[in-house]
């Protein structure tokens, strides 16, 4: 944690000192971040690891529940037209690898504009259940992995970003196999458990959780359209990303996560841009 509020630190001082000097010289010549910015904060960034945890979004991967109108990207003006390439883009909130905020699932919670940007940058923690995927596609994480996890590494911080490694991306773009429907047409994938993310939520007061999942709830439930698990936990007024990926290049605990998004107006969801800092040891 002292690493991470170093960086906050930093950050804060650089931002400072850059508002700083913009205000004490010409207007023609303004100061450069690179100028004003603490040389210990750029160090971080150029020798961090930058890892991608964003699906590329296009046309027929996977998605949820959106109706009978499949989302589409199309074009709406072009260079041909002597103007600008402008594309004009047609899909759910739900879409690829996006955020859930508290309100998807519960009226008069948080909306995507009531999460401050606090909660966008945090501390990431891992926990890998990928073995036991293999062998079980309708594994729910339990508390004997978070203890094991907590054993090795310490205490789950608080606020602090928890994902669940999976790696059931490496299944994506197929929508086919990211459902994993038997031949009775129930679907197999894994997911949360209740007593995870009360311990989560409740004891280690993290700010939110991700998956490579289409859904929170296993499979077993989810593609029966039903999301208890989801409810729950957007009840407790936090939010969740859904569809990340490359979680298999992203260490157990040391990695930062920056989680954005677009700020619809009462947004219930929208596709993200989240990505991992793995700082040089």
């Amino acid at each position: 944690m002292k690493h991470w509020l170093n960086i906050i630190w930093v950050t804060l001082a650089a931002a400072g000192g850059y508002m700083a000097a913009s205000n004490n010289i010409d207007n023609d010549t303004p100061a450069t971040m690179a100028e004003v910015i603490k040389p210990d904060f750029g160090e971080i960034i150029k020798n961090a690891t930058l890892v991608d945890l964003t699906h590329k979004m296009e046309e027929g991967m996977p998605q949820g529940p959106s109706g009978n109108e499949p989302p589409t990207i199309k074009p709406f003006k072009s260079y041909d037209d002597g103007t600008a390439g402008i594309h004009r883009y047609n899909f759910p909130g739900q879409w690829g690898t996006h955020v859930d905020p508290p309100v998807h699932f519960v009226k008069g919670l948080r909306t995507l504009e009531d999460i401050p940007l606090t909660e966008m940058i945090l501390p990431m923690i891992v926990i890998d259940v990928h073995e036991k995927v293999k062998t079980n596609n309708d594994y729910q994480v339990s508390m004997t992995d978070i203890y094991e996890w907590e054993k090795k590494y310490g205490t789950i911080p608080a606020e602090s970003f928890v994902a669940l490694r999976s790696d059931w991306s490496k299944r994506w773009p197929s929508t086919e196999k990211m459902r994993n429907r038997d031949e009775y047409g129930v679907s197999h994938s894994p997911g949360w458990s209740r007593k995870v993310i009360d311990y989560l939520v409740l004891n280690r007061k993290i700010t939110a959780i991700g998956h490579e999942t289409l859904d929170t709830d296993p499979g077993i439930r989810a593609g029966n359209g039903e999301w208890p698990l989801q409810t729950y936990y957007m009840g407790l007024d936090k939010y969740q990303i859904e569809n990340m990926k490359a979680l298999d290049q992203v260490p157990e605990t040391g990695a930062y996560i920056v989680a954005t998004w677009a700020v619809p107006e009462m947004g219930s969801g929208f596709p993200a841009r989240v990505f991992a800092i793995i700082p040089k040891k």
